[in-house]
C-alpha cells in the first residue's frame, strides 16, 4: 500500500466515525440544526462510498465500518450534540489534511475538497452552538 493509500484509509475510517456520530448526536437537536446534521451526515456518506470505490478500484480493500465507535462525552443535550458534531468535522478535516502531503492530481484536489468541506460544516455547527472561535487558526491540524 502506498502512502497515498495509507493516509486515504485513514480518512476513510473518519467518515466511518463521523456517520456513526450523526446518528447518535441526530436525535438530540432541534429542526435546525438537524437540518445541519443530516446535510453533514449525507455529505459524509457521499465521501464515504466514492473514496470506498476509489480505494477497491486501487486494489486496496476499504476497511469495513466499525461495529461502534467510541464516542469523547455522553451526548446528552443540543449543547453536546453541536459540540460534537463540530468536533467530527475537525477529526475528519485532520485525517484529510493528513492526505495532502502523501497525494497529488486528482486525489490530492479531493482531498483538499474534503477538508474545505468539513471546516465550512464545523463553522456552521460552531455557530449554531454560539460558540468562538468559528474557524480553527489552522483547519484540520490538530490544537
Amino acid at each position: 500500500m502506498t502512502p497515498a493509500d495509507e493516509r486515504l484509509v485513514a480518512a476513510l475510517q473518519a467518515e466511518h466515525a463521523a456517520i456513526y456520530g450523526y446518528g447518535v448526536l441526530g436525535p438530540r437537536l432541534d429542526a435546525a440544526a438537524a437540518a445541519l446534521a443530516h446535510d453533514a451526515d449525507n455529505a459524509h456518506r457521499t465521501r464515504r462510498d466514492a473514496l470506498t470505490v476509489r480505494l477497491a478500484g486501487a486494489g486496496v480493500s476499504p476497511p469495513p465500518t466499525a461495529a461502534s465507535y467510541q464516542l469523547p462525552y455522553a451526548v446528552t443535550d443540543r449543547a453536546s450534540a453541536l459540540k460534537l458534531a463540530a468536533l467530527l468535522e475537525d477529526r475528519t478535516a485532520a485525517q484529510w489534511r493528513l492526505a495532502l502531503p502523501a497525494t497529488d492530481g486528482d486525489v490530492r484536489k479531493v482531498a483538499l475538497d474534503a477538508l474545505v468541506d468539513c471546516t465550512t460544516r464545523g463553522v456552521g455547527f460552531r455557530k449554531a452552538a454560539g460558540t468562538t472561535p468559528l474557524v480553527p487558526a489552522f483547519p484540520g491540524k490538530p490544537e
